[in-house]
C-alpha cells in the first residue's frame, strides 16, 4: 500500500504528460501556420510564373 501511494504522489509523471500536451499544441500551431505560409507561396510562384 505504501508503494501504491508514493506512485499517487508522484508529480513528475503529470508534469511530462504537461509539457507533452504543450509540446503537441506548439506542433499544431506550427504545421497550421506552414500550411498557411505554404499556400501563400505558392500562390506567388504561380504568379510570378504566369507574369514571365
Amino acid at each position: 500500500m505504501h508503494h501504491f501511494m508514493q506512485i499517487w504522489r508522484e508529480t513528475r509523471a503529470a508534469t511530462a504528460i504537461e509539457y507533452g500536451l504543450i509540446a503537441a499544441l506548439i506542433a499544431v500551431a506550427a504545421i497550421t501556420a506552414m500550411g498557411g505560409v505554404g499556400n501563400k507561396l505558392k500562390t506567388t510562384f504561380t504568379n510570378v510564373s504566369n507574369k514571365l
